[in-house]
């Protein structure tokens, strides 16, 4: 196989704040419209990248060199089946993988599966089946191995020494679709320092890759510089790669400062939050778009998007709150991924209530649920109380339905597709939103409907009277929203 090397670009990440994410995260003035045809734009531009079997990759025009048809990889999945899974739970790992597969742009041609306790060290798979997995992907002229596990670079370099095509593992898989799907400065930069992080314990190189680089007249062995063992070209991109996720370390908590300082604005506030959390195309973002009159990227793939998304929207009664969709979980999601995302996922962390949507048309939403709550324990928001949504009842029959609510007795079931369960939801939502602190009652002047409307939206009115002195108002707020209203409280009577 020809020599590995590893090529960088010195793209440079603005630190200007304006440039983060959302610049409209907290904006009252937000364009729906333009919301509407951008996540329209999205998905047009997701759609029109999908790749196409069986099509040339070289074009004809050779002056069209920035464009190219893309084609579907053939790929040969491979897996490690423990004796203490079940027929149902290997089967689900496979159509996962299968599912992943698809998403980043492939078409499976055959799957093989091996019982053992642990993977061999040196191959992944055994002698005899490694053997087999040749045949296989001769034989279906396959030009990719993906591997259901993590696999060490030792593995890697014997598995495609033997079967002569690339072979990628897991966590591979899952970080090419994020690199696919990344389109924030925060969203690349997290995905490049997670696939930075993978690569640098996975270098391996061979040939030229471990020649000495020495300086001077090296091949006459002299002058200063051309003595000694000198560095070899891996340890020269383990040292690059070392440097790459300095920087990107650095700037992505430049970025995180920036988020913190739009969350500190609604924390001043006092405004709730809400995070959307959920296992991957479980419909966290159609249920966003359904809550928020938004209109965000939606597209029936794992990890269609990757950036949290924060919309301002109000309960039934009027109380303002912003819900934010966060990126989706998967089972084994990697550690590294978990890590590099670190600051997006602080937005489940400063949540103050979770809605939890799990995909009721999935054979196993208890392991949805599982693994989500795997991740969030990871990153300590576990104990952040919970609301379980189960989303796409309407692709189930009664009797998925009753033993849905028989498991889930506090969930509450909806369909986003048809809007059933959607007001349950927000009325809900309403009820476990943190209480408000202070029972008030004001008489505000005519000329401060500032402070009326901030009731409205930070409040609960419990009555409202416009008189001839001005508008009384009796409600709830918080401590924050009280202070401001202190001049205007109606002092009561002396009996």
């Amino acid at each position: 196989m020809a020599d590995e090397t590893v090529e960088f670009e010195d793209e440079e990440y603005e630190d200007d704040p304006e440039d983060f994410d959302d610049p409209d995260l907290y904006d009252d003035s937000y364009d729906y419209d333009e919301d509407f045809h951008q996540g329209a734009a999205d998905l047009a531009d997701r759609i029109s990248l999908k790749r196409i079997e069986g099509i040339r990759t070289d074009l004809q025009d050779i002056t069209e060199v920035e464009y190219r048809a893309l084609r579907l990889e053939r790929v040969v999945l491979v897996g490690i089946g423990s004796s203490k899974l079940t027929d149902a739970e290997v089967e689900r790992s496979f159509t996962e993988l299968q599912l992943l597969a698809e998403t980043a742009g492939s078409n499976v041609l055959a799957a093989i599966m091996q019982t053992r306790s642990t993977p061999d060290p040196a191959t992944f798979l055994g002698r005899g089946k490694v053997t087999e997995l040749a045949e296989v992907v001769a034989h279906v002229e396959a030009d990719t191995v993906i591997c259901d596990g993590e696999l060490t670079a030792a593995q890697l370099r014997n598995l495609e020494d033997r079967v002569n095509v690339k072979v990628i593992d897991r966590t591979a898989l899952i970080l090419d679709i994020f690199a696919q799907h990344a389109k924030s400065k925060e969203g690349k930069a997290q995905v490049e320092l997670a696939q930075l992080t993978y690569l640098r314990q996975r270098l391996r190189g061979w040939g030229t890759s471990l020649s000495r680089q020495v300086g001077g007249r090296a091949a006459s062995g002299a002058g200063i510089g051309g003595r000694g063992p000198g560095e070899t070209k891996i340890e020269t991109d383990r040292r690059r790669i070392a440097s790459r996720i300095s920087r990107l370390r650095a700037q992505l908590k430049q970025m995180k400062a920036a988020r913190e300082v739009k969350r500190a604005s609604r924390v001043r506030s006092k405004i709730p939050s809400v995070a959307i959390v959920g296992y991957t195309n479980a419909g966290k973002s159609s249920l966003l778009n359904a809550l928020t009159n938004a209109s965000v990227l939606v597209d029936n793939s794992l990890f269609a998007t990757l950036d949290p998304i924060t919309r301002r929207t109000e309960t039934a009664s009027g109380r303002e709150y912003t819900l934010t969709d966060t990126v989706g979980f998967i089972r084994r999601l990697p550690t590294d991924l978990v890590e590099s995302f670190a600051s997006t996922l602080e937005e489940s962390l400063n949540a103050d209530l979770l809605v939890h949507v799990v995909d009721g048309s999935d054979p196993d939403p208890a392991g949805q649920i599982a693994a989500v709550r795997e991740v969030l324990a990871d990153i300590e928001a576990a104990s952040i109380p919970e609301l379980i949504v189960v989303n796409k009842i309407d692709l189930v029959d009664e009797s998925v339905r009753v033993e849905l609510r028989s498991r889930f007795p506090d969930a509450i079931l909806v369909s986003v597709g048809t809007g059933e369960g959607i007001d349950t939801l927000l009325t809900r939502i309403d009820e476990r939103l943190p209480e408000l602190d202070d029972r008030v009652e004001v008489l505000l002047p005519f000329d401060r409907g500032d402070l009326l409307d901030r009731i409205h939206r930070h409040g609960r009115v419990e009555s409202l009277d416009h008189t001839e002195e001005g508008t009384r108002v009796v409600a709830y707020v918080n401590k924050t929203l009280s202070g401001f209203l202190e001049t205007y409280l109606v002092q009561p009577k002396s009996q």
